[in-house]
């Protein structure tokens, strides 16, 4: 008996005894769930589950529990999960971390106090707070996890810090009522769909320090009008903008090499597009549905234009396909029932399936000597078409379909010198009428003659660059038709031209070499 007392009074005067208490035992005080992380060396909680909590929920730093003090130092999983009555929180700078879920569905928050001890705000953590109106994220946080403050469709405004260095996965998806973003220049990367869905958004400038913006990333902000990409971008992801209808101007730098799968789709607002002589590729439908387009100009370094890469854009009246181009894909203008004349370049050598199909405006097309194949349904219900000149003597095989529902009878087709009865015994080509010989230079030949004009950026704000295929004249040409500013192009075909004593509006930039002359459409707008 003696022994028994001396060893339990042992240990209640050395304090060693925690009557019963284990990691991961869980406890109440004052009105809020605790689970015990910690006893050794440091007694450290995170709050619990507390799923029927309602009102105001002050968390202290520090917690008693059975005569002992622990720590608060993590807010767990799930900790207020789709507690609906939970009106307000203060977090206390003990706590380092946020967990997953761990406000998610909390419809009834109205703000939040995140201490400047939390370096990580993980997976969901705000998710669904749709009565939450601004947050203010602390410096100490490093970055913002996937899905952290998705849903919120009552955010305004939000800070980010200059510590973040990374956005995550949806991390502001649908916060439709999120009308400014400023995101540092300490911000790297902004992931897939991070603000995907946020209508409201007017405005957002990418810092150049972000080298990569997810795929979906802005889609479907339907209230930006204008953003500026980075030089440190050197790609434009999948669906990076579509559906941003009201965009109705963007800047791609030079960086950029690739455009992705409907990086644009559906920019109904965007009205001209430069894409700059870095980009190598144009993918599938990136800017498929942008009625708004008139004019686009695609530089000499792209090779390829994917299936359905300017699909349904009714507005454009007009393209030039550079003679770096080998390829167009399938659908790749199909439906421009603006366009209304194509010169096919003589690097192409194949014309996808229903590439200009539905073109209901397009007059007239240059088919060059180097295409070796047309695909089905090529020019199907070009029901304008009066006429089509191509440069090969020997007559392309075709099937019937490549100019279905096109009246061919009432269609000049113009051929090569000597070429005339080749062409009328030929399967479909026979159809067309009258066919003419044409004594005019050959579509490569033309290409070699004609000047080479490149401007950027455009739209402009104060200074343009000229690239042009050799030194020469230009003029600056306003709506009215007045010359208001002349320069020269030296030997090395650059320039950069002060454009800033014009108004805004729109301008042609016109170059002439001999006979022969090209103009492009400038905008400025400042």
């Amino acid at each position: 008996m003696n022994k028994t007392l001396l060893f339990l009074s042992a240990l209640f005067f050395y304090g060693t005894v925690s009557y019963g208490q284990g990691i991961g035992d869980t406890f109440t005080f004052e009105g809020i769930n605790y689970i015990i992380r910690n006893l050794d060396p440091a007694r450290v909680v995170e709050v619990g589950e507390n799923r029927a909590f309602k009102g105001k929920a002050d968390i202290p730093a520090m917690v008693t529990f059975e005569g002992i003090d622990f720590q608060v130092s993590s807010i767990g999983d799930r900790a207020f999960y789709n507690c609906t009555g939970l009106t307000s929180v203060t977090i206390p700078n003990s706590v380092t971390s946020i967990g997953k879920d761990a406000f998610y569905l909390c419809t009834g928050l109205t703000s939040v106090t995140i201490p400047d001890s939390v370096t990580s705000i993980v997976f969901g953590a705000f998710s669904g707070c749709t009565g939450l109106t601004s947050v203010d994220i602390p410096n100490s946080v490093t970055s913002i996890g996937d899905w952290v403050f998705s849903g919120c469709t009552g955010l305004t405004s939000v800070t980010i810090p200059d510590s973040v260095t990374s956005i995550g996965n949806r991390a502001f998806f649908r916060c439709a009522g999120l009308i400014s973003v400023t995101i540092p220049d300490s911000v790297t990367s902004i992931g897939n769909y991070a603000f995907s869905g946020c209508a409201g958004l007017i405005s957002v400038t990418i810092p150049d320090s972000v080298t990569s913006i997810g795929n979906y990333a802005f889609s479907g902000c339907t209230g930006l009008t204008s953003v500026t990409i980075p030089n440190s971008v050197t790609s434009i992801g999948d669906g990076v903008f579509s559906g941003c209808t009201g965009l109705s101007s963007v800047y791609i730098p030079n960086s950029v090499t690739s455009i992705g799968y409907i990086a644009f789709y559906s920019c109904t607002g965007l009205t001209s597009i430069t894409i700059p002589g870095s980009v190598t590729s144009i993918e599938r439908q990136a800017f498929s549905f942008c009625t708004g387009l008139t004019s686009v100009d695609i530089p000499d370094s792209v090779t390829s234009i994917g299936q359905s890469a300017f699909n349904a854009c009714t507005g454009l009246t007009s393209v030039d396909i550079p003679d770096s181009v080998t390829s167009i894909g399938w659908w790749a203008f199909s439906g421009c029932t603006g366009l209304t004349s194509i010169d096919i370049p003589n690097s192409v050598t194949s014309i996808g399936l229903s590439a200009f199909s539905g073109c209901t405006s397009l007059t007239s097309v240059a088919i060059p000597g180097s295409v070796t194949s047309i695909g089905i349904e090529a020019f199907y219900n070009c029901t304008d078409l009066t006429k089509v000149s191509i440069d090969q003597k020997a007559p392309l095989t075709i099937t019937a379909d490549v100019f279905e529902k096109v009246e061919t009878s009432k269609v000049e087709l113009q051929v090569p010198v000597g070429s005339v009865s080749a062409y009328q015994a030929a399967d479909v080509w026979e159809g067309f009428s009258p066919i003419k010989e044409i004594a005019t230079l050959g579509v490569d030949d033309k290409q070699k003659n004609e000047p080479v004009l490149n401007i950027y950026p455009n739209p402009n704000t104060g200074v343009l660059n000229i690239k042009a295929q050799a030194p020469g004249s230009f003029q600056i040409i306003n709506a009215l038709g007045q010359v208001v500013k002349t320069f020269n192009v030296g030997p090395n075909g650059f320039n950069k031209i002060d454009l800033g004593i014009l108004d805004n509006g729109l301008y042609l930039v016109k170059e002439t070499k001999g006979t022969l002359s090209r103009a492009k459409k400038l905008l400025v707008k400042r």
